[in-house]
């Protein structure tokens, strides 16, 4: 990697360059951001709102970073490779071009052979999207920023470590695909040539429009051929959509009605149905008691009734 650009001194920015985490949106397959989000923050026509959740979450990968890396050190010298480590958290220019930068999490030699490294701190809820152990089975956004980084590095394989909870380490490692990079090179160039040309990708999500049309102009516009097309499939589907609803309400009457006050439905002891009731909530009409002031000590009592908990109607797939 020495013949490679490093990155340390310069801010940044990353309206400059296009990073791992931004091949996932180019590519469509992220889960949280839209190749027109991306391309809208890169021209400065829009800032993600970093709320103090997601902050928490950032800052939790951050800690726990240096203790993922230990982790998987532990783990791949327990296997008996022999591991060295030769950087962290630099960030790379591609040789050609200026504007694709990648910043590696993890720079190791493995029995002799210098691989990247990249380390994810991942939900238990997210567990399935993850392979194996010792497989390339990664989310697809996350393989995509794996590539990104082989391409940029030139590097021929990558070790992931996901931490998934507090103690259930998968190591995947990713080995170079030059026919994906081939492919993800050409997506960034063309999106990068978008932005010198100030020309934007189509809205591709609902978001996308909720954010690019939060306002109208008043006036009207004629459908085209393609529209009427597009309407015509939308009131058939959405009338499909509420006959499928009612027989839905009519079947679930049906079963309801069988079940009475029962809380489950079986079949040879495997769980079908559940129709348990919540627990009861307590409610306070607050603005009746402060009215009620004068009254004694235990007036709140007056304002206070049981609310009957929900009884939600759960099917087991």
């Amino acid at each position: 990697m020495s013949s490679l650009a490093i990155m340390k001194d310069i801010n940044p920015d990353r309206t400059r360059y296009i990073g791992g985490s931004d091949a996932a949106a180019i590519l469509g397959v992220s889960p949280w951001k839209s190749e027109r989000q991306l391309y809208d923050e890169k021209i400065g026509e829009y800032q993600e709102e970093i709320t103090p959740a997601k902050q928490k979450i950032f800052n939790r990968g951050k800690r726990l970073e240096p203790i993922v890396c230990e982790m998987l050190i532990d783990e791949l010298q327990d296997r008996g490779h022999d591991i060295q480590i030769i950087g962290r958290n630099n960030r790379y220019l591609d040789p050609e071009y200026n504007f694709m930068a990648a910043e590696i999490d993890l720079e190791l030699v493995v029995d002799g052979k210098i691989i990247n490294g990249e380390i994810k701190t991942v939900s238990p809820f997210a567990a399935k999207a993850w392979g194996d152990q010792n497989t390339d089975e990664i989310p697809l956004h996350y393989c995509a920023q794996v590539l990104h980084g082989q391409m940029v590095t030139g590097q021929s394989q990558t070790v992931v470590a996901a931490l998934i909870g507090v103690d259930d380490l998968r190591v995947h490692f990713v080995n170079r695909d030059d026919y994906m990079i081939t492919y993800i090179r050409d997506r960034e160039i063309a999106f990068w040539q978008r932005i010198l040309d100030r020309n934007p990708p189509e809205p591709a999500t609902a978001e996308d429009i909720k954010r690019l049309y939060q306002s109208d102009t008043g006036v009207a516009v004629e459908a085209s051929e393609e529209m009427l097309e597009w309407y015509s499939q939308l009131t058939r589907i959405k009338q499909e959509v509420a006959e499928r609803e009612a027989a839905i309400d009519a079947i679930s009457t049906d079963i309801k009605t069988r079940m009475g006050p029962a809380a489950l439905l079986l079949h040879n002891g495997q769980k079908l149905i559940s129709w348990r009731a919540n627990k009861a909530s307590t409610k306070i009409d607050w603005q009746k008691a402060y009215l009620d002031l004068k009254m004694p000590v235990n007036h709140i009592d007056k304002f206070t009734t049981i609310k009957p908990g929900n009884r939600p109607f759960l099917i087991s797939k």
